[in-house]
């Protein structure tokens, strides 16, 4: 690793022939300086995030790529969405989509290696790749980020160049859960066993849900990633000694400094977090993510909106798939029955376009709880109406869903 200036950096890179494509860590470690850098000296590139926050580079000869569309690039008019899970995005970087750089965040070199932190996540796989196709690692250097174990701990010699940038972490914006998300959170707690291991995803209901675990004992943590709600579950005493386990963190300062050469926090890459069968392997895994719609078929929509790409399959397939092969395991989709922004019904009769999970153990809303695995079709959707979708709209489902051919009551 050889730090450099920031001048020296941007002619190493304006040496770089065609157009590059470069992967940028994500989510909320997305190393912005060395990005702005890279953005002034390439007049075209194609850039691959992952959950892109804040503002990443929009202009004309600069192409942005995700399998999962964060607000950073969402409704951008040079997006290019891959539907890919999350555990194959590696496979995709080793494959179809092959870096020629890759400018991640570090952590402070410490006895040789640096700590890719919060973010662990695909870069691995991406380093791995970039390093097969004889490309550049370059690293942001920050002193904030947190030195986090496991599969981020990286040699300094993996990395070709490096610059120093002393800037805080990206946080989320605080949200306050609502009632309906309060409701929900409760109605999951009561679905998740003794001594569970628990998987969440990213808003308000899972962190409702989390809020709603405190008085818990002996809950693990198996997860894509973690927020502040883990680190309250942990000053509650509800988790147990086994590592808490992610691929990707994001959270608070606090959350953050807890995380530092933390022996509790095993950060791994995706290959690991997300593997089916490793999921499969942890006892009572209970998975909870949530969705922007809900059909009477019990399939879920967290992809788009009114056809549009919004965020992507994410983890969530993943997951399912893994916590119902789980012994005792159970998938649970959690969301409200009412858009408030949309002011529509989350609960439709039929998908209109493709379908992120399917086969869940149980839907939630604040209405109620759907049991849906080990029931006939009609009788899940009896329930989804019954129990999960707004009464004002249970009529009209009950209608559309007769001519669907479900045996309604």
């Amino acid at each position: 690793m050889r730090i450099m200036s920031h001048s020296r950096l941007a002619t190493v890179l304006s040496g770089l022939p065609g157009v590059p494509r470069v992967v940028a860590g994500g989510n909320f470690a997305t190393p912005r300086r060395a990005l702005a850098i890279l953005d002034a000296a390439l007049p075209e590139y194609r850039l691959f995030m992952l959950n892109a926050q804040g503002e990443p580079p929009d202009r004309d000869g600069v192409t942005l790529e995700t399998p999962f569309v964060g607000p950073g690039m969402r409704g951008r008019r040079n997006l290019r969405y891959f539907p890919c899970r999350l555990s194959l995005v590696p496979h995709l970087l080793g494959g179809s989509l092959p870096p020629d750089v890759v400018v991640v965040q570090t952590s402070r070199p410490v006895g040789g290696t640096v700590s890719l932190g919060i973010e662990v996540n695909v870069l691995p796989a991406a380093i791995e790749a970039v390093r097969a196709r004889g490309g550049l690692v370059i690293a942001q250097v920050n002193p904030r980020m947190p030195y986090t174990y496991g599969d981020g701990v990286m040699a300094v010699e993996e990395f070709d160049h490096a610059i120093e940038a002393d800037e805080p972490l990206a946080v989320p914006v605080p949200r306050e859960p609502g009632e309906a998300s309060r409701e929900i959170g409760e109605r999951v707690a009561r679905l998740v066993p003794e001594r569970a291991t628990l998987q969440l995803g990213i808003g308000a209901v899972p962190d409702a849900v989390l809020a709603s675990l405190r008085e818990r004992r002996g809950l693990a943590i198996w997860s894509e990633m973690f927020s502040d709600g883990v680190l309250a579950l942990e000053k509650a005493g509800a988790l147990d000694e086994t590592p808490i386990t992610a691929s990707f963190a994001f959270g608070g300062e606090e959350l953050y400094a807890w995380a530092d050469r933390n022996e509790r926090i095993r950060m791994l890459r995706t290959e690991k977090t997300n593997d089916p069968g490793l999921i499969a392997r942890r006892p009572r895994l209970v998975s909870v993510n949530s969705a922007l719609q809900v059909d009477l078929f019990a399939q879920a929509n967290a992809s788009r909106v009114n056809g549009v790409i919004y965020s992507g399959f994410g983890g969530q397939t993943d997951f399912v798939v893994g916590a119902l092969h789980s012994p005792g395991g159970r998938a649970i989709i959690a969301l409200p029955s009412w858009h408030p922004r949309a002011d529509v019904s989350t609960v439709i009769p039929r998908l209109a376009g493709p379908v992120t999970s399917f086969q869940h153990s149980f839907i939630v809303s604040e209405q109620g709880t759907a049991a849906v695995w080990g029931h006939d079709a009609s009788a899940q959707a009896q329930q989804i109406v019954d129990r999960v979708a707004h009464p004002s709209v249970r009529e009209e489902l009950r209608e559309e869903g007769r001519r669907l051919g479900f045996a309604l009551r």
